[in-house]
């Protein structure tokens, strides 16, 4: 990718209560977003993870608080503009009938886009560098309609990787793809963010992988956060039961040295079968 962006701004959230036709989803959230991290978002289904998430980018509007992008309420930035400044890859995007991968990767480019500036070689680069980047230049001529599931993942990822922002938001981003593939995506956001500078949030469901790659952890559960924080700080046995119901064991990986968790095993009374 190129160094388009060379310094990324923060995202704060203030007093949020965010729902879905009246009924609250989030509620009376505060978060922070660390300039230059890449944070992971944890918690149970249904806890309001993605319903965060598009209230951060600005697709669902807070019943009441603000969303700060550094220092600014996204409420009052352009649409364009804060397209330039932050992406998003949702959790079940949608793509145009027939639309080819290299098409589809170039709508990344759009918000660059204007009556005084068109299709230029950076443009042209910063797609061929996201076609590389996620491994399906291969695939720049198939239609996305044709691709499995795991490979229109990777062209959805390279779309959001070809926008350049300085934030990008990515829902459940290695949905679809087979555990190789899981590293590969998560090893490139490592380097996007570490080495670029770049603020990236992804929502998460494996605590190993988020503990592995992030910088910052929030956990969620019934719509609140209730912890954020250090990996080692969040990731503990008492965190993880409180908002899983898991009794587990937190151990350090011995490859990465971040936190493990081990699920303690259900021990069955003498005599009992699986079933009870």
């Amino acid at each position: 990718m190129t160094d388009a962006v060379t310094t990324a701004p923060g995202i704060e959230g203030a007093g949020l209560r965010i729902g879905y036709g009246g009924t609250p989803i989030v509620d009376g959230v505060d978060v922070r977003i660390p300039a230059g991290e890449l944070t992971v978002i944890i918690g149970p289904n249904a806890c309001g993870k993605s319903t965060l998430l598009r209230s951060l980018a600005r697709l669902l509007k807070p019943e009441t608080g603000s969303v700060l992008l550094d220092g600014t309420d996204i409420r009052s930035v352009p649409t364009k503009e804060l397209a330039r400044r932050l992406g998003l890859l949702p959790q079940t995007p949608i793509a145009p009938d027939g639309i080819t991968v290299r098409d589809l990767v170039s709508r990344g480019r759009y918000p660059h886009q204007s009556l005084l500036r068109s299709w230029s070689a950076s443009d042209e680069e910063a797609v061929a560098a996201a076609l590389a980047a996620t491994e399906v230049a291969d695939l720049a001529g198939r239609r996305v309609d044709e691709l499995s599931g795991g490979q229109r993942q990777r062209v959805w990822i390279a779309m959001a990787l070809a926008q350049e922002t300085a934030v990008l938001l990515l829902d459940e981003p290695t949905t679809f793809l087979d555990i190789a593939h899981q590293i590969e995506v998560l090893e490139l956001f490592r380097e996007i963010n570490q080495q670029q500078g770049h603020t990236l949030v992804a929502v998460l469901h494996d605590l190993n992988q988020a503990a592995r790659y992030a910088s910052h952890i929030i956990a969620m559960k019934d719509g609140s956060v209730v912890a954020a924080g250090a990996p080692v700080h969040v990731i503990t046995p008492e965190i993880v039961e409180d908002v899983f119901s898991v009794p587990c064991r937190v151990i350090d990986d011995p490859e990465s040295l971040t936190p493990l968790v081990i699920p303690l095993v259900r021990r069955l009374s003498p005599g009992r079968g699986p079933t009870g």
